[in-house]
């Protein structure tokens, strides 16, 4: 019976052994640079990388054109200041003066 024991778990131990053999084989291509997860994983890295800098230029990019957005408009609100100012003096300068008239005083009622 003690034999039969031992005998069992030795087969326990190399059934065992077997399945980690297994195991390592299946996560050493796993981590393959080449071909494994490990490669996909480095290649997703710098992807992710150059996306970042990708947006990161495109943010800069649109900070500054906001930037210039915003002094175009405040440059052509000045402009049009200006203009409506122009047309001001040039309807005023058209209009006939208005004539002179004379008001006349209230008689004081009562006295």
């Amino acid at each position: 019976m003690d034999h039969l024991l031992q005998l069992a778990l030795l087969i326990g131990g190399l059934a065992l052994g077997g399945f980690c053999l297994s195991l390592m084989r299946r996560l050493r291509k796993l981590n393959d640079l080449e071909s494994g997860l490990g490669g996909a994983i480095a290649v997703m890295a710098a992807e992710v990388d150059r996306l970042e800098r990708a947006i990161r230029a495109a943010r800069d990019e649109a900070t500054a054109a906001s930037e210039i957005l915003a002094d175009e408009i405040e440059t052509a609100r000045r402009e049009r200041a200006i203009w409506d100012l122009r047309q001001r003096i040039e309807l005023a300068s058209a209009a006939p003066a208005p004539t002179a008239r004379r008001l006349r005083k209230r008689s004081e009622v009562g006295q």
